[in-house]
């Protein structure tokens, strides 16, 4: 049998869950935006310097640099302005995060393997960031104010059945 004190402690826990839980969706949309912006400019950039990005590539020994440049680029290109939108959102994501830790694991494989005995190697490197931002959207979702929420509720608008799916 819980006392007074214990219920009330109960329910003010539960309010300050929901009061925080109503910034999600806001936090969500902005980290969405300025992450996504910034990783297809990242993107972007590479695109039209794909001839030193070739070189770097052809430097850590990758296979078919020049293959492996273009489709890099493209990709944090499209990803980016996806995640910013919130269109496939986890799919772009999940695709950032494999590419961030290629890239930890290419370019920057010691601040990698000191994710335990020197964790500011790991996290003051340059793909961090983004590794973080993907890791958050597919753990989280794009949140509420994101083109895959609203076309899964115009999808449950039309099928009640697809409000059982996993869709965001």
């Amino acid at each position: 049998m819980m006392t007074n004190v214990g219920k009330q402690i109960l329910r003010m826990f539960d309010g300050s869950v929901r009061a925080v839980s109503h910034f999600e969706s806001p936090l969500l949309l902005i980290v969405r935006l300025y992450w996504g912006w910034q990783i297809a400019q990242n993107g972007w950039g590479k695109l039209h310097n794909l001839p030193h990005v070739t070189e770097f590539f052809a430097s850590l020994g990758l296979p078919a640099p020049g293959a492996t440049a273009g489709f890099v680029s493209t990709f944090e290109f499209v990803a980016g302005i996806l995640l910013a939108l919130g269109l496939l959102a986890r799919v772009a994501a999940l695709g950032l995060v494999i590419d961030m830790f290629m890239a930890y694991w290419t370019a920057d494989r010691v601040a990698l393997v000191s994710f335990f005995s020197d964790p500011s190697k790991f996290y003051n490197a340059d793909p961090f960031i983004f590794l973080f931002v993907g890791l958050l959207i597919l753990v989280l979702g794009p949140g509420k104010f994101a083109v895959d929420t609203l076309l899964h509720r115009a999808l449950w608008k039309a099928s009640p059945e697809v409000a059982n799916s996993s869709i965001p």
